[in-house]
């Protein structure tokens, strides 16, 4: 990847730039947990962006999008949005830095990135962090890793329409190969669990289910609107630390979804901190069953789930999978799936075909390996 957009860019810009790249991410468990001020335990993956980047010494920048064969030129002023919207996500970096004070100027680039769109491991927040890292560094800005992440999701809330939480681009930009990171979501706070499935015994698997329906506009900010509704009638700002007992106090002012939704939420924040203990114990089955539990709430109570999931969370129950669930905002995407090494070919296999036989399609097999986060090359 990296060789080919070198040879992109010295035939468009006739030099060479730096590069770096970040991360796309899995999400073990702690699912639409991060808006409500809550708890998720995310992972940067051996999958990502790379950017090369040069400083052209004009207001403008020059982007190419290698995956796509699209080249934009826009400015660096709010009324200079580009109308593409892969190129809004680099225009909104720019933006978000300059609100903040930050002196950025014109530069050449050429991207390209592995991560598979639409399934739910975060392409987006893997382009803006690289972009955020890169101009950080080439401006020589200061700006702190966490300034970096919120500069990758405001520029989700302004420029592109997502009013996403900080999950995605926090583990891009502090991502750390072998560990998963349990991120408060209301502190900032944050801590390192070393995760490394195969030294017991297991793999972690994604199954795309190659069905994407899109997150921008309602179903994502609906699910939102229904929390913050919930954690008014409780007078609190987040749903984060409610308890069943609270929630049920309120059930009669509440819309019967909105009650769905908050159980959701609310039995997902006890899962993370479950996952959390049972990893310090090398107690694999009790992940698994947390992620079955998190799959069938988001399915039932949250509704973000559609039938290709769970047909292959079903199937993965099926042939002694220890865990599965949804992985990422829901509404198509992939299963993430902890496997025993020695039932993973068998699963595959099955899984494959009895998913052809329904739906006409084989899901994509994507291995992933906890990797390293936002940096220079």
């Amino acid at each position: 990847m990296k060789s080919r957009i070198a040879e992109k860019f010295k035939t468009l810009f006739g030099t060479e730039g730096d590069f770096f790249a970040s991360a796309g991410r899995i999400n073990l468990i702690g699912e639409h947990t991060d808006y409500n001020g809550g708890f998720v335990f995310p992972g940067a993956i051996d999958k990502g962006m790379i950017a090369e980047i040069k400083l052209n010494g004009t207001d403008k920048v020059c982007a190419f999008a290698l995956d796509l064969d699209e080249y934009v030129e826009f400015g660096l002023n709010e009324e200079d949005a580009p109308s593409q919207s892969w190129a809004r996500y680099i225009f909104g970096v720019c933006r978000e830095i300059i609100k903040r004070g930050g002196k950025i100027s014109g530069f050449n680039t050429v991207f390209a990135g592995d991560v598979p769109l639409g399934a739910g491991m975060s392409s987006s927040a893997a382009l803006e962090s690289t972009f955020a890292f890169a101009l950080n560094s080439l401006f020589d800005l200061g700006i702190d890793k966490f300034e970096l992440a919120k500069i990758g999701q405001s520029t989700e809330h302004n420029y592109c329409g997502v009013k996403c939480g900080i999950m995605d681009q926090f583990a891009s930009v502090f991502g750390k190969a072998g560990n998963l990171m349990r991120l408060d979501c209301r502190s900032m706070e944050f801590e390192y669990f070393p995760f490394d499935p195969a030294s017991h015994g297991y793999r972690l698997v994604l199954l795309n289910s190659c069905v994407k329906h899109e997150l921008v506009g309602s179903p994502y900010n609906d699910r939102r609107a229904s929390c913050e509704r919930v954690a008014k009638a409780l007078g609190q700002e987040f749903l984060r630390g409610a308890t069943m007992e609270q929630l049920d106090s309120v059930k009669d002012r509440i819309s019967e979804e909105d009650y769905k939704r908050a159980r959701y939420v609310i039995g997902e924040e006890q899962r993370v901190l479950d996952v959390c203990d049972a990893l310090n114990k090398g107690d694999y089955d009790t992940v698994g069953k947390r992620m079955y539990e998190t799959h069938w709430g988001m399915s039932k109570d949250y509704e973000v789930s559609c039938e290709e999931l769970d047909f292959l969370a079903e199937t993965a129950e099926k042939y002694g999978v220890t865990g599965s669930r949804i992985m990422g905002g829901g509404f198509g995407g992939c299963t993430i799936n902890l496997v025993k090494s020695e039932l993973y070919d068998s699963f595959i296999e099955n899984a494959k075909k009895e998913f052809a036989d329904k739906f006409g399609h084989e899901p994509k097999v994507i291995d992933v390996v906890i990797s390293d986060g936002a940096r220079m090359l």
